[in-house]
């Protein structure tokens, strides 16, 4: 799991059944310290996350999928959390 901005939406009018209804997110990854870290990851929102929130993100495809609940989906990455605070000592 990881500390990522959520950066943008992605609409897609057409994919497979078991993602009908999931709000897509773009997200970049992010290092301790907020700098950006690797490309920007496409992610299925499980928390009702917005453009500019900091997030928790899991990009292990058995995770993610599971947090969709809905059986075996097409899935590499998710938003689990919505962060309020880091605080690094």
């Amino acid at each position: 799991m990881q500390v990522a901005l959520v950066v943008g939406n992605v609409v897609a009018a057409q994919k497979n059944e078991k993602l009908e209804g999931a709000k897509l997110m773009l997200v970049q990854p992010l290092t301790p310290d907020g700098k950006a870290k690797g490309g920007v990851v496409l992610a299925i929102d499980a928390v009702g996350a917005g453009i500019g929130d900091r997030v928790l993100l899991v990009q292990d495809g058995k995770a993610a999928m599971q947090v969709l609940g809905r059986g075996v989906a097409a899935v590499d990455a998710a938003i689990v959390g919505v962060v309020d605070e880091v605080e690094i000592a």
